[in-house]
């Protein structure tokens, strides 16, 4: 994938992640941290890295709370 893939992809993900706080945290965070991990195959590490703990939480807050 070339960069603009992995931006694309990368905000995606955070996007996700974000609505996945407010409406359906288990699909909407799995789906982030799923992108994030696709998108650490380009060089945006930091993007995928965000995305993939913005997923993580956005599943656990659900389960703690």
């Amino acid at each position: 994938m070339d960069k603009s893939t992995g931006l694309w992809l990368g905000w995606l993900a955070i996007l996700a992640a974000v609505v996945g706080f407010f409406y359906a945290p288990y699909w909407l965070g799995g789906i982030a941290a799923v992108l994030g991990l696709i998108v650490l195959t380009t060089p945006q590490k930091a993007l995928a890295w965000g995305a993939i703990a913005l997923g993580i939480i956005a599943i656990l807050v659900p389960l703690f709370s």
